[in-house]
């Protein structure tokens, strides 16, 4: 297999008409695609059997796209520029570029198309008067994903009750730690602001100190029991059935490691996903069960259409819900490779068809595809894609002979160069090889907390890069020292 996995023959076929109704819905319009990592859709496009259509006309975003990831252009921050910032600088990257961005826009003969997470207001200055936006409404993922509005989103989509993890909801004052843990019969609580992503909103309480810091958060606040257990992302996605209801396509939940400190990543974000790792059969089917009815609630009430998602914390009686994301994800991205593995595009593929009003034909029924799914997830020993994420801990440089982004192989502790590479599934990591992806540049200072990429492959589950829930494996951290090894520590 010379280290990329083989793909079941009727995704060519799939891919071919995925292509063709995506250019239907595109209609000629240039597609213009808004994400940090300018690479957001490279699963889809720079697959080894690809959905050309997918490749934005335009890519817009922080970090230099790489071959052959590469869109048909890009605009991206970090270019021309020897510096890859930490701290909030690294969150600032559109005031950098909206200038350069929108004159280019311009020079387009048609309205574009313009992707990206979720509808903010700097989509709706690309698209200007005529353009057309491809993502969920603000006010609809603001609505979905008010974590104080949680308990009542699964009360009215019916969700189980197993499935719902001990919590109140404060509008206007949040009580002491004392009555909080009376209210809830619990020691060890989570405090959440409403509304917050990528874990920036919740602190983990255990003492008077920390319930000084969750005071600071801005109300109303979602207060939950701690729960102990492995957390996991689900990627979902909803498509009209063109006779009033919906379709609720559930993918395989993953596996995600939290506050693992030896890549930089701290307590409630995520260090990353592996979707190789085998679930208990009952638990994914409760999974589906609670997306395929939060999906037709979100239809009901809010016409929600595209990719969306949830995620759970699996304990040793079955997974639990604690966040709704309204939204394309961080996991969107190498969650596609399960689609392909099972000879389909990957969903963003959908969305973006959906999303401009288009017809997909290329998947199959929702039931199938879900009943497939609890099959998958359940069953150990199969491929699927990982990818860790990789934050400097403290400030860097990479060599002028640093590779950059690329299909590596991990020798005697070393990560050898390859070739070019920019899909997960290019790198057998049971064979060894790993994918860094959205790496700096040669001779780039990278500052202290800022992001150095992800290590990226497939696995049947001897390669996974976690060994429990914010623990490396073996292989993660001998992969984590091997990266490491690349770069130069600086002052």
């Amino acid at each position: 297999m010379n280290g990329t996995a083989v793909f079941p023959s009727q995704l060519s076929d799939n891919a071919h008409i995925a292509h063709e109704e995506l250019t239907h819905a595109l209609a000629g319009r240039p597609l213009i695609d808004f994400d940090r990592h300018t690479t957001g859709s490279r699963v889809a496009y720079a697959a080894p059997i690809p959905v050309p259509a997918a490749r934005p006309t335009l890519a817009l975003g922080c970090y230099n796209p790489w071959y052959p990831a590469t869109p048909t252009e890009a605009i991206a921050a970090e270019q021309g520029t020897a510096v890859r910032p930490g701290g909030p600088r690294k969150h600032t990257w559109w005031d950098e570029i909206a200038q350069q961005a929108a004159a280019r826009i311009q020079r387009f003969h048609r309205p574009p198309v313009v992707a990206g997470w979720y509808a903010a207001q700097s989509l709706h200055a690309l698209a200007g008067p005529h353009g057309t936006i491809a993502a969920l409404a603000s006010v609809v993922r603001d609505q979905i994903e008010d974590k104080s509005a949680l308990g009542r989103i699964l009360r009215s989509a019916g969700v189980a009750q197993h499935m719902k993890i001990p919590a109140r909801t404060y509008n206007t004052q949040l009580p002491g730690l004392t009555q909080i843990r009376s209210d809830l019969g619990t020691t060890r609580i989570v405090v959440q602001a409403a509304r917050d992503s990528g874990g920036r909103g919740t602190v983990f309480v255990d003492d008077e100190r920390d319930m000084e810091r969750a005071a600071k958060l801005p109300g109303p606040w979602r207060v939950s029991a701690f729960v102990e257990g492995w957390s996991s992302n689900t990627t979902v996605l909803s498509i009209p059935d063109g006779r009033g209801g919906v379709r609720v396509y559930v993918d395989r939940p993953s596996h995600k490691a939290i506050a693992v400190s030896a890549v930089g990543i701290g307590a409630a974000k995520s260090a990353g996903n592996d979707w190789s790792l085998a679930w208990p059969e009952s638990g994914v089917a409760d999974v589906v069960e609670a997306a395929t009815r939060i999906g037709e609630w979100a239809w009901r009430t809010h016409r929600l259409v595209g990719l969306w998602g949830i995620d759970t914390i699996w304990t040793p009686t079955g997974p639990m819900i604690n966040e709704i994301n309204a939204r394309k994800q961080g996991t969107t991205e190498v969650s596609g490779v399960n689609q392909q593995l099972a000879g389909y595009p990957p969903l963003a593929v959908a969305h973006l068809t959906t999303m401009l009003g288009g017809r997909v034909t290329w998947l199959l029924t929702a039931d199938e595809f879900n009943a497939r799914t609890i099959t998958q997830a359940a069953t150990g020993g199969a491929p699927g894609p990982y990818y860790l994420k990789m934050r400097a801990r403290q400030a860097v440089v990479t060599p002028d002979d640093f590779h950059g982004s690329g299909i590596y192989r991990l020798n005697t502790g070393r990560l050898i160069f390859e070739r070019p590479g920019a899909h997960p599934a290019e790198a057998d990591s049971d064979a060894g090889l790993v994918l860094i992806a959205n790496a700096p540049g040669p001779g780039t200072l990278c500052e202290g907390g800022t992001e150095l990429g992800t290590l990226e492959g497939i696995t049947t589950g001897a390669a996974s890069p976690f060994a429990g829930p914010g623990e490396l494996s073996r292989h993660g951290q001998a992969l984590v020292n091997a990266y490491e090894q690349l770069l130069a520590p600086t002052e």
